[in-house]
């Protein structure tokens, strides 16, 4: 019994590594989703690029430590006898020691409040850019609709023709 204990113990540990990186990766996440937001209002074209590369860069990193977390939590499941989907940071408070309860809380906590800034960063950047689209889309329909004011003109048969003053300065006096 004293072996699934200590075995018990080391996965939980591992998990709070695991967690561990979670936060940076969460904090990474908010840093990005910030300076996304800057290089998109000030235009940095070339900036943007690179961000948006080593984020690309980082997914790879991020996948593995997702499977290395639901690894270890297959294991704990399977050594406190339930199924992954009961595994939970909750559950796992009840099977372990003070000192690990009080560190699985504390990641706990911290992973929630992050999650909370990040959905609310996430909303934040998805607006900016949805805003950033409908003044581009406002913008090119207004440079190439100039001349067209919703007018219909038709010719001597009747039919509607389009009208040919398309131009960007109207200079009729």
């Amino acid at each position: 019994m004293k072996t699934v204990s200590i075995e018990i113990e080391n996965k939980v540990d591992e998990l709070l590594v695991c967690l561990d990186k979670d936060i940076e990766h969460i904090q990474k996440s908010l840093s990005n989703l910030d300076k996304l937001r800057s290089l998109v209002i000030k235009r940095d074209d070339t900036a943007l690029g690179q961000l948006l590369e080593s984020i690309k860069a980082e997914s790879d990193s991020n996948k593995r430590h997702e499977i290395n977390r639901q690894s270890i939590r297959s294991e704990l499941a399977k050594s406190l006898n339930c199924s992954l989907k009961d595994m939970t940071l909750s559950k796992l408070e009840t099977f372990v020691s003070e000192v690990k309860k009080t560190q699985i809380i504390q990641s706990k906590t911290k992973l929630k409040t992050l999650i909370r800034k990040l959905k609310k960063e996430n909303s934040s950047t998805a607006l900016l850019l949805s805003d950033c689209a409908r003044f581009n889309k406002l913008l090119l329909k207004s440079i190439f609709n100039f001349g067209n004011n919703g007018t219909v003109f038709y010719n001597a048969n009747g039919t509607t023709r389009e009208q040919n003053e398309r131009a960007f300065v109207n200079l009729q006096f």
